[in-house]
């Protein structure tokens, strides 16, 4: 198994890891704006235009989540052989994985929805930063739900593109005598 194999395996097991990921994202980027005064993009647009891209991304985050929605549904009414094998096996892993693009949608959208509430002339409040990491939870969530998606179509795509398979022949007791007939 290569380094990457393991390194996505590792975040596909444990949804905990887009959280610290995304705090790692914001804490940097905040440690970079009140080190050096620069870098801090959402303080170069007026309070007005803040508010209304904190409802907007809410609105995309809420469409995004519709959309695993969907891919759920997918998932759920495929029916092939491999398929049956990943949900048998992989049961808990897959419910997690799934929970938690549904249940960050909803804290995501809240992020927004609270900075908006936050934010005033001087973000006095620091609201920008809740957004961003309202944002950067839902890109690194984004990059889970494609690659759950993506997996999830693969194996799909296999069971529904493999020719059927055929019945095994008969079991015939005398075959090992015509065996030897043929042979002598």
């Amino acid at each position: 198994m290569s380094v990457r194999e393991s390194l996505v395996d590792r975040w596909s097991e444990a949804v905990w890891w887009d959280y610290v990921i995304a705090l790692l994202l914001v804490s940097g980027h905040v440690g970079v704006v009140r080190a050096s005064g620069r870098g801090d993009w959402l303080s170069w647009i007026e309070s007005e235009q803040r508010v209304s891209l904190y409802g907007t991304a809410a609105g995309v985050v809420s469409a995004i989540g519709g959309l695993s929605s969907i891919a759920i549904s997918i998932y759920l009414s495929s029916n092939g052989e491999r398929i049956r094998a990943v949900r048998r096996h992989y049961q808990s892993e897959l419910r997690r994985n799934w929970k938690a693009l549904l249940v960050a949608t909803a804290l995501i959208c809240m992020g927004c929805l609270v900075a908006q509430g936050l934010d005033d002339k001087t973000d006095s409040h620091s609201a920008r930063f809740l957004f961003e990491a309202s944002m950067s939870l839902a890109f690194i969530r984004f990059l889970r739900m494609l690659w759950l998606l993506d997996r999830m179509m693969a194996i799909n795509d296999r069971d529904q593109s493999d020719p059927p398979t055929q019945p095994a022949p008969r079991f015939d007791p005398d075959w090992r005598q015509r065996r030897r007939n043929r042979t002598a």
